[in-house]
């Protein structure tokens, strides 16, 4: 994609502004026939699941100019929303989010890293907008079902909590939440919700609804009038730039609460110009919210590189500015919330668009893209009128305001792979967030642990934390996993101490060559080395168990400690257990690749201490 960043010039207004092509086309830009909605702003979304996982283990200055990049105002995309998802215990996408309340009794408003995240984008930008969305639930919270709105109180009760939680101990004030669900909406949840946050102090919060589809929710406020007096906007994924008739009659306002989630190269580029133009053109959207903020998650997962910009390597310090930062640029930039759009925009004759905004205050921005076009530089502007030739797959702005620019650092470092040699003794007292460096959590939550009954050297441990399947749209593994490393690797040896806290049934694991994560994670492939508190092990082949490469005794018991050491040479896979072999030459089906992990049989507690990678 050719951005041509910023033409700034002097505009007479009120306006009665034509431009012409120079094919021959004209465009009026008019304020005479009255204004159009209020723009509400461009966001990006961090959740939905884990997608800023790696950012918080760049280290500086890399880390605050990834964040520079994405909302330092006038320098890049100067974003003007930031969405989180509330975290839920439960696989969203790519990868676990830990909840603010593990159990029905527990709060901890510093597990994760999204309020982190909330006050960086506020420390350089004080008026963004604050957005929090539930993917997934506790289990409890469903009382064993897989559906959080049974007992609408305690769901509710459980979201105000939250942003409760941000107030009180980050300073952050939540402007809106959603309310999403795969299958539906519930109508009483959303006015209990309405009435809990009035009850908790909290009527400046706003409520996004359903934060999904138009229907059946924009019939539903038509016809329900206490249901209307709840919902302030109407939320809508990846709407294709469309919505539908019965939003409209509702007064509403109509956003993209999520979309784009498009490779971020220059073509995903040229689909993020389309949609945020063609939004507002064709379904009177006025805010869009990119799926994702910044892709820092293993690119192997799904949906790799699908943010903004990409930032995936902390181990080097690698990042990337990608094209979706400098197109995100050409309207935020230029233009703020509570500006307004002049309805005189639309549609190019050949392909592309146009929109113009204003401030009321004499200041006017036009953005025009031309993705789908055969457009053939600025050549006069005359009594109200101007001359534009256009390129292809280009972005323009034409602007009356001169405070923008294209923020630039230093190159990062160079990119590279993941270390061949790892060790991770979880030893910090004090850790800045609640997850050890690279680990992906794919299903359970696994945190760093100070277990002062332990006066040995096993202090400070990652556990295992989540005991009951959480309440989710995605489908989690009846396992727990988190994953870390390099997905080419082929030839390595893991090894980690292991501690099960679930007697008889419970069971624990090391791996390596895992081939899925995400959403697909139930159905990874790889070298399970298992050990059981029935004094059993077993080598399988999946994630489920199912295809077994070698099992027999081991006398491992719950409540104490032991060292597995896992492997992999080609075809043969060899396990240690405290040092001593357990079984060796083990024939490996496949995958010839994949990442390292840890995990659990089932949703239960366990610990992981002195976790090591050798690659050969």
């Amino acid at each position: 994609v050719r951005m041509i960043y910023k033409l700034s010039f002097a505009i007479a207004l009120c306006f009665s502004l034509c431009f012409d092509l120079s094919i021959g086309e004209s465009y009026v830009l008019d304020d005479k026939i009255g204004l159009g909605r209020t723009f509400d702003g461009i966001g990006g979304l961090s959740g939905g699941g884990a997608t800023s996982r790696l950012l918080v283990n760049y280290a500086e200055p890399y880390r605050s100019q990834i964040l520079d990049y994405l909302f330092k105002p006038n320098f890049g995309a100067s974003l003007q929303i930031l969405k989180v998802e509330i975290g839920g215990d439960a696989q969203t996408t790519d990868g676990t989010e830990p909840s603010h309340m593990h159990y029905e009794n527990d709060e901890n408003f510093f597990r994760g890293y999204e309020w982190w995240l909330m006050r960086e984008a506020k420390k350089r930008n004080p008026n963004i907008t604050l957005i929090g969305l539930p993917w997934a639930f506790p289990g409890w919270v469903g009382h064993g079902k897989n559906w959080p709105y049974d007992f609408p109180d305690i769901t509710a009760s459980y979201v105000v909590s939250w942003i409760l939680g941000a107030e009180q101990y980050h300073d952050l004030n939540i402007d809106y939440v959603g309310i999403w669900n795969e299958r539906n909406f519930d109508s009483k949840y959303i006015k209990l919700l309405r009435y809990t946050l009035d009850k908790s102090g909290l009527e400046r919060v706003r409520i996004i609804a359903s934060d999904n589809l138009w229907q059946p929710i924009t019939y539903s406020l038509c016809v329900d009038q206490e249901l209307a007096d709840a919902v302030d906007v109407i939320g809508a994924h990846y709407p294709g730039t469309t919505t539908v008739i019965e939003a409209l009659k509702t007064q509403k306002k109509l956003w993209s609460s999520e979309d784009y989630s498009t490779f971020n190269d220059e073509v995903g580029g040229g689909c993020w110009a389309r949609i945020l133009n063609q939004n507002y053109i064709n379904g009177l959207m006025t805010a869009t919210i990119s799926w994702n903020l910044v892709a820092s998650y293993y690119e192997d997962l799904p949906f790799g590189r699908d943010g903004l910009m990409t930032a995936e390597e902390p181990w080097t310090g690698n990042y990337v500015v990608e094209s979706p930062i400098w197109i995100t640029a050409h309207t935020t930039q230029f233009s703020q919330p509570g500006w307004t759009y002049l309805q005189t925009v639309g549609h190019l004759v050949h392909g592309g668009s146009y929109v113009a905004l204003t401030d009321s205050k004499g200041n006017l921005t036009v953005v025009i893209e031309t993705m789908v076009s055969i457009y053939l530089p600025i050549h006069y502007i005359y009594d109200g009128s101007f001359t534009l030739s256009l390129d292809v797959d280009a972005v323009y702005t034409l602007t009356t305001i001169s405070t923008g620019q294209k923020g630039t650092y230093p190159d990062p470092p160079a990119s590279g792979p993941f270390p061949k040699v790892y060790f991770d003794d979880f030893n910090v007292a004090n850790p800045s967030f609640s997850e050890a460096p690279y680990f992906a959590d794919q299903t359970g939550v696994f945190e760093y642990y100070i277990n002062l009954t332990d006066p040995g050297p096993h202090v400070f441990t990652l556990r295992q934390v989540v005991t009951q399947m959480p309440v989710t749209w995605a489908t989690d593994a009846d396992q727990t996993i988190s994953v870390i490393g390099d997905y080419k690797w082929q030839n390595l040896t893991v090894m980690c101490d292991v501690f099960m806290e679930t007697v008889k049934t419970g069971g624990v694991f090391i791996a390596v060559r895992v081939d899925k994560g995400g959403q697909s994670v139930r159905s990874a492939k790889g070298v399970f080395f298992w050990v059981f508190a029935d004094g059993s092990y077993k080598v399988t082949n999946d994630l489920v168990g199912k295809t077994v490469l070698a099992e027999g005794l081991s006398g491992t018991r719950a409540y104490g400690w032991h060292t597995l050491t896992l492997t992999v040479e080609g075809e043969y896979a060899t396990g240690l257990l405290n040092g001593y072999p357990l079984w060796k030459d083990a024939v490996v089906l496949g995958p010839k690749n994949g990442w390292a992990a840890i995990g659990t049989h089932s949703f239960e507690l366990a610990q992981f201490d002195n976790f090591a990678v050798e690659v050969k």
